[in-house]
């Protein structure tokens, strides 16, 4: 069943635009110019192209788990995840 099936049966619309365009593209150019304004453009020289691979997955990890992230109440994401999750799972247990 595809992504578009699943929503029809949840009586949810699809959002404007179609599959791989600017719509669904957003998140990732933001993303992307986040990474490059933080990551690549500080240090315009990289002695190789390792130490970028290297950067990489520190910024990702702190981007996820460290970032205190102003909209959800300057909590890293991941935090802000779990305690969507375990908030979640109590009203369920509750009901």
């Amino acid at each position: 069943m595809s992504y578009a099936q699943r929503l029809a049966e949840a009586e949810l619309v699809l959002s404007v635009g179609s599959a791989g365009d600017s719509y669904n593209n957003a998140l990732t150019e933001t993303i992307s110019d986040i990474y490059k304004a933080e990551v690549t453009r500080p240090q315009p020289s990289w002695p190789y192209a390792s130490a970028v691979e290297m950067a990489t997955p520190r910024w990702v990890d702190w981007f996820n788990n460290d970032r205190l992230f102003g909209p959800i109440g300057h909590f890293p994401p991941a935090e802000a995840e779990a305690n969507h999750y375990a908030a979640s799972a109590a009203l369920d247990m509750a009901v």
